[in-house]
């Protein structure tokens, strides 16, 4: 990409024009209507301008600046042939902030990044600094535990890079797994066999499974016990070995559980705990989070990653982020 900012001080604003190459990836670029566009004059409080293969940027000049660097990265990843939709869009925006710029973002938003996770489905790459730590750490650590509130991207990168390394052949099983407790309400008694029980629960990874992998897929792979999603329960008793392991709400174990599923931690395998501290669903009178109780035993132990993550790397709509920081606030 040919980059040519000019910057020209008006008044106490500024102004810079950046030059692309390719004018035919510009639709994509601006999204329909020039809503890539939109969203990002909203979020960082500048005038866009665009008149064939140049676009002129005016704000202040710090905003003028991060939009000039979220509009290069869009575009490299549009060239890349990636997806541009408006939670990217939002990722970058919130990525271009980092205090880190000249490091990760002018890394991973100005050029292509060198971290990426591949499955049947789409390639994911980060989109915020943490989740670049985060993947690092799947890479890495042997255990991992993934701390942080929801729309972070715990579970679905686990699940993302679990089904990579079982395409690979790197693991010969995805065990998925999370505790079935309901979340504040009582839900009664379910109809069916034990499978149509707990499926409810454990919905949320079937979701991310779908969306890493084309769903005939899911079910030939679950048919053939090489995918296996079950209650923490189903989990007493055995060793894992060769498998990626995955546990969802990590949250809602109590200590006991927690002991009972790291030490079914067998050869060859890789497993990621994922939870939210802050948003712990056990029914009064029992004891503390086996989340809580693990990381404070074992963060810093040989083998242990721990990856935390805060409303800021919420990468669903930019609305739940601050929702996340509401009820994290001084008065929660």
């Amino acid at each position: 990409m040919s980059r040519k900012p000019v910057p020209a001080q008006v008044g106490d604003r500024s102004r810079i024009e950046v030059v692309f190459d390719r004018p035919q990836l510009l639709g994509t670029l601006f999204g329909q209507y020039d809503q890539n566009l939109v969203s990002i004059e909203n979020r960082l409080g500048v005038y866009i301008l665009a008149r064939g293969n140049k676009i002129q940027i005016e704000g202040e000049a710090t905003s003028a600046a991060r939009a000039r660097d979220v509009l290069n990265g869009l575009y490299n990843r549009v060239a890349q042939g990636q997806d541009i939709d408006s939670g990217v869009v939002e990722a970058v925006i919130a990525m271009s902030a980092e205090p880190t710029l000249d490091g990760i973002i002018r890394h991973e938003v100005s050029t292509p990044p060198s971290i990426m996770i591949r499955t049947r489905k789409k390639t994911i790459v980060p989109r915020s600094a943490m989740q670049t730590t985060y993947m690092e750490a799947l890479a890495r650590d042997d255990i991992i535990f993934a701390l942080g509130p929801a729309g972070t991207g715990k579970t679905y990168i686990a699940v993302a890079q679990a089904v990579a390394q079982l395409i690979t052949g790197s693991v010969q099983r995805l065990i998925l797994s999370r505790p079935a407790v309901e979340a504040g309400e009582k839900l009664g008694f379910l109809p069916g066999d034990m499978k149509e029980k707990v499926d409810p629960y454990l919905r949320p990874l079937y979701d991310a499974l779908n969306d890493c992998l084309p769903a005939e897929q899911v079910e030939r792979r679950i048919a053939s016990g090489e995918i296996e999603i079950a209650p923490i329960a189903f989990m007493r008793g055995r060793t894992l070995a060769d498998a990626f392991i995955i546990l969802d709400e990590a949250q809602n174990t109590t200590p006991m559980q927690m002991k009972m599923f790291l030490t079914r931690f067998g050869q060859n395998s890789r497993m990621v705990v994922c939870g939210d501290p802050n948003q712990t669903d056990l029914p009064g009178g029992m004891s503390a989070s086996g989340l809580n109780d693990a990381v404070q035993r074992l963060e810093g132990v040989e083998g242990f990653g721990t990856i935390r993550f805060s409303a800021a790397d919420v990468v669903r709509h930019p609305i739940v982020g601050r929702i996340v920081q509401a009820y994290e606030g001084p008065d929660a």
